[in-house]
């Protein structure tokens, strides 16, 4: 397992019964999960002591219930900064998981000895695109949710990256990459963390099981001849890293050679050492 150690201003402190007790900077949030399908003690005093709890509905979706949060604030990964406010269906602005990918890719970006290229797709928030831009990327940053864009620029600045080569675009996924391949674009890395279901600006539907594999090879035409990475990441329950290595290794390695790996993400927990797993990552490197 690929597992985000290096926080300091976020932790898992705790998880039983289907919820996550979690540190957000000086903050303690409740959050509903579904891997934690086992039941522990809840001990640690933040359980009882949390600044924001979401509670899911048993209709579907849920609600906030807040005690002394503020609306927004923010914390820091290494030298990036990240705002968080609690929206809608328990989320904060951030995947701290995606770290262990951050570092990964920000590490073939600094060792490739040449200026590189880099898309993110259903890019969110802009974690990828700031560690990408931080280590020296050109970055194209692409998502359907003009909001999020907006949210994504508001990291960059708040990391001191706004004068980093960063083309903030809100688009449809497939249809901006069908006509980076009309202009004939190509990119040295791609990133992609496709929501399982999902609307474009323009009503586009988006099923994962179905558009995944020919969205991955669609990628494949943007790439340059001597790429440097690939990283596809997954939250879908029947996307486990056995399927993310076989659609990397069908579509890439024939064209493109290189290796992939995939593993399970996952984050520490204080309170018993154990691992919290978070999804799924594919990783294609040339080399």
């Amino acid at each position: 397992m690929w597992i985000a150690k290096d926080w300091k201003d976020y932790e898992v402190i705790d998880t039983s019964n289907g919820e996550k007790l979690e540190r957000w900077g000086e903050y303690i949030l409740v959050r509903p999960d579904p891997q934690v399908i086992w039941q522990t003690p809840k001990t640690h005093k933040g359980w009882k002591k949390k600044n924001g709890h979401y509670h899911r509905s048993k209709a579907g979706g849920g609600e906030w219930e807040f005690f002394n949060l503020p609306e927004e604030w923010s914390i820091g990964y290494k030298d990036l900064t990240f705002h968080l406010k609690p929206f809608s269906f328990k989320h904060t602005g951030l995947f701290p998981e995606q770290a262990v990918n951050w570092d990964w890719f920000s590490g073939q970006i600094k060792n490739a000895g040449r200026p590189l290229k880099v898309l993110n797709l259903f890019a969110y928030t802009g974690g990828a695109t700031l560690a990408a831009a931080a280590a020296g990327a050109s970055v194209t940053h692409v998502d359907a949710a003009k909001g999020m864009v907006g949210w994504a620029k508001e990291n960059a600045i708040a990391s001191g990256l706004a004068d980093k080569p960063i083309r903030w675009l809100v688009d449809d996924c497939v249809k901006f990459v069908e006509r980076e391949i009309r202009r004939g674009n190509k990119y040295d890395g791609i990133i992609m963390d496709p929501p399982s279901y999902g609307r474009g600006p323009k009503g586009e539907i988006w099923k994962i099981e179905d558009s995944i594999f020919p969205f991955i090879e669609l990628c494949t035409q943007i790439l340059s001849e001597d790429a440097v990475f690939f990283l596809v990441n997954s939250y879908t329950t029947g996307l486990q890293p056995a399927v993310l290595n076989y659609m990397l290794s069908t579509a890439l390695v024939p064209k493109f050679g290189g290796h992939v790996e995939a593993e399970e993400i996952g984050l520490p927990v204080s309170q018993n050492g154990l691992v919290l797993p978070c999804g799924a990552s594919g990783r294609w490197v040339h080399s």
